[in-house]
């Protein structure tokens, strides 16, 4: 077994505050060593000069979607495993909607043994595997009018609750959170109102008169979240709210969190770099739900995961087929893939440029998300094993078929150059 000591390596842990260059040894799966210098190793080490790279433990994704099972052609677990790990995640949660739905204890047992797990201590020279958990459906049916049998699936092995879609009523969210509250489990909700999204495929406002598309009112999700914040005031059932994308929304949950309620709160990581202005060049892969905001809503969000009103940077990868994508921008399914490319392209446009800094970022993607799941955050400590992802971010590559891990191609990054690239990541 080689040993590896990461040399003169930027050390970035959050939770203990680490950004500096330091040396980092590994020993038989842990970190034995952290120290300025560290002269003295065992003679099997594999010494890695480290300058210039970045160390950080492993990236943890609250929610994404898998092509399987039903879906292959876009997405297989084993294809997710590896984007994931190329992308820098050691951890990876998944949305129940697939096909059949992860609604039940059997599709739960199914999809935990047909995904490949990490061994425990994993070495440094062995291919990362993630871990994949997943989140089990609220809801059942067409149009998710049937609660699922929510006590039964939360000893099932699932990490809490979620649907990949928006509760289908105010009725339905109110008797899900009392059915929740004693099971004690994660629930992440996304609020959307779709009636007041009424067909809508961007943010409405001027863009979406000038690019003639129709547009989706910032009030289907404040009022939406405005709706879940009352639910929970009154039920005191603690809420995660995914794909946080307004700067109003930022305004309501920084209210909440003041007045005490138990909420959490995610992005998604395309929010925070681009902006209805994108949408110009008609490119599918930038039909998302819910849509790019403005520049205002951009510079809220990165200001709410500054001051923990949000708490978390989501992926949300969504795998399509070449075919599936390729349409008219307002008729292509929503979504688009980022395990491959998050880490490197929020690196060169917010740590490089200053909008964060290299704690923040980690932190939003790595020791927050798994605060919100409820699970131990990863951390590089002497004496302990470790997640870790080494980074360089002066690494240079094109996003095209022969680089991507993914099945899918729908980003709209594919076919252009980007600057920085995981190296390895060990699980």
């Amino acid at each position: 077994m080689t040993n590896e000591l990461f040399q003169q390596v930027r050390l970035v842990d959050p939770v203990s505050g680490t950004d500096r260059v330091t040396d980092v040894l590994w020993v038989d799966g842990k970190i034995a060593a952290i120290a300025p210098e560290i002269p003295d190793v065992p003679v099997d080490t594999h010494i890695r000069d480290c300058r210039g790279l970045v160390l950080g433990p492993g990236l943890v994704d609250l929610y994404s979607y898998s092509g399987e099972p039903g879906f292959e052609e876009r997405e297989t677990l084993t294809s997710l495993q590896q984007a994931a790990a190329a992308g820098g995640f050691t951890r990876v949660t998944l949305l129940p909607d697939t096909h059949p739905a992860i609604d039940n204890p059997a599709s739960v047992g199914w999809l935990r043994s047909h995904s490949q797990r990490p061994e425990s201590n994993k070495h440094p020279a062995a291919a990362a595997v993630p871990t994949l958990d997943c989140w089990g459906a609220l809801t059942q049916g067409v149009k998710g009018q049937q609660m699922t049998e929510l006590a039964e699936l939360a000893t099932s092995g699932i990490v809490g609750f979620a649907d990949g879609q928006p509760i289908p009523s105010l009725s339905m969210l109110r008797r899900l959170l009392e059915y929740l509250r004693p099971l004690k489990k994660p629930v992440a909700i996304w609020c959307f109102d779709r009636e007041l999204a009424a067909g809508g495929v961007m943010r409405e406002g001027a863009e979406s008169l000038r690019f003639g598309l129709p547009g989706i009112p910032e009030m289907a999700e404040t009022s939406a979240i405005t709706s879940v914040l009352e639910c929970v005031a009154a039920i005191g059932t603690p809420v995660h709210l995914m794909r946080v994308s307004t700067a109003r929304s930022v305004e309501l949950i920084q209210t909440a969190k003041a007045r005490g309620l138990p909420v959490t709160a995610s992005t998604t990581w395309m929010h925070l770099l681009l902006t209805s202005d994108a949408v110009a060049s008609y490119d599918p892969s930038l039909h998302l739900k819910p849509p790019l905001g403005s520049q205002a809503d951009r510079i809220a969000l990165l200001q709410g995961i500054q001051a923990g009103v949000i708490d978390a940077i989501a992926i949300d990868h969504r795998p399509y087929t070449y075919e599936e994508k390729t349409l008219a921008f307002a008729e292509a399914p929503p979504g688009a893939i980022g395990l491959e490319l998050a880490l490197p392209l929020l690196w060169q446009n917010l740590v490089e440029l200053g909008a964060l800094s290299a704690l923040e970022l980690w932190q939003a993607l790595s020791m927050r998300p798994a605060e919100c799941l409820e699970q131990p955050p990863g951390q590089i400590v002497a004496g302990r094993s470790a997640e870790l992802t080494l980074f360089n971010p002066r690494q240079v590559w094109t996003v095209e078929n022969q680089t991507l891990k993914s099945r899918a191609i729908n980003t709209p990054w594919f076919g252009k150059q980007l600057m920085g690239r995981v190296i390895q990541t060990w699980s």
